[in-house]
């Protein structure tokens, strides 16, 4: 295994030391704010792009029923779950910002990090591109949509401003990222080697900024905002799986739904957080949210890697779409 495939792979790792090191050194990361948080999604979001081509959105069509079970799940979980964890703690009662952030990253699309994690758990990687690729797209519309509908009555939620920065942060590098690779794929080809890394630091780095910005109120934090994003990501990959397996999707695609739903995009989340609800505290849950996800990803992948490939030959898997990792 190359150097920088294992660096990539082993991202959770990179999550929980620079989180760690936010707390004790916050000034070795807090410099990464602003347009920086901006400019590492971006790059995480023109990684994506370089390793799409048009074929890929044709796929959608090739297995659409596990896509769009992935991703109805992806929108419809998430936000409840994250509604309803809000509601039971009372997060609003310590400041109604955390329970903003709690419910805007629950609707936030897949995030990057999952594609990784499939890949270590002998999951249908096709199939997580895809969904991730999907619900990064729909969100353009659905998570300004539904945390207006979920958080508007506990804060102005302005969605039409949360619509012009994903289409910002999200579309437009996606875009760009697929015309390179549509007309220049031997440089796409020469950067998809290093856009893997280039990503996971931009999510080590937007974690741990904002860990790192917000460590006394962390350090001070009850129970309740430390264990609402780990209640959500826990109920997101139990719910994801056992949904998919109910309604008979097969092992390795409910191994991916899981990891889909599970995983947010809470990069993305933060970015949001700090642009349109600044000077709050709604950016926490989102840096919280990240580590969580990262563990319990890491943790869950171990668990089906050691179990096996169980049916491995997905039926629905027809798409040729590369591993990210």
């Amino acid at each position: 295994m190359s150097v920088i495939r294992w660096m990539t792979n082993a991202f959770p790792l990179w999550v929980v030391i620079c989180s760690l090191l936010a707390l004790w050194i916050p000034e070795a990361f807090t410099w990464f704010t602003g347009p920086w948080i901006k400019y590492g999604l971006a790059v995480i979001m023109l990684g994506m792009g370089l390793t799409l081509t048009i074929d890929d959105f044709r796929a959608v069509v090739k297995m659409p029923r596990a896509a769009a079970i992935g991703i109805a799940f992806q929108f419809g979980i998430m936000p409840l779950l994250g509604w309803t964890i809000a509601y039971l703690l009372r997060l609003d009662e310590i400041d109604p910002t955390l329970a903003v952030g709690l419910i805007l990253v629950a609707c936030c699309p897949g995030g990057t990090a999952s594609n990784v994690v499939c890949f270590l758990a002998r999951a249908n990687v096709a199939l997580s591109v895809l969904m991730t690729m999907c619900s990064t797209l729909l969100a353009i519309l659905m998570t300004p949509l539904l945390t207006k509908g979920l958080a508007g009555a506990i804060i102005e939620v302005d969605a039409l401003g949360l619509c012009l920065t994903i289409a910002q942060v999200v579309l437009l590098p996606v875009i760009a990222g697929v015309m390179l690779n549509r007309f220049l794929p031997e440089f796409s080809r020469r950067v998809s080697t290093v856009s893997p890394l280039a990503s996971v630091i931009a999510i080590v780095l937007i974690v741990a900024s904002i860990i790192g910005r917000d460590r006394e109120l962390i350090l001070e934090c009850n129970w309740r905002v430390l264990g609402a994003p780990a209640l959500l990501h826990l109920g997101g990959f139990l719910l994801g799986y056992w949904a998919a397996r109910l309604i008979r999707i097969v092992e390795p695609s409910c191994r991916t739904i899981s990891i889909e739903v599970g995983m947010q995009n809470s990069g993305l989340g933060g970015l949001l957080a700090s642009k349109h609800f600044p000077d709050t505290l709604a950016a926490v849950p989102c840096a919280i949210s990240a580590l969580y996800h990262c563990i319990i990803g890491s943790f869950v992948a171990a668990m089906w890697r050691r179990k096996g490939a169980d049916n491995v030959s997905d039926q629905n898997e027809s798409p040729k779409l590369a591993p990210r990792p």
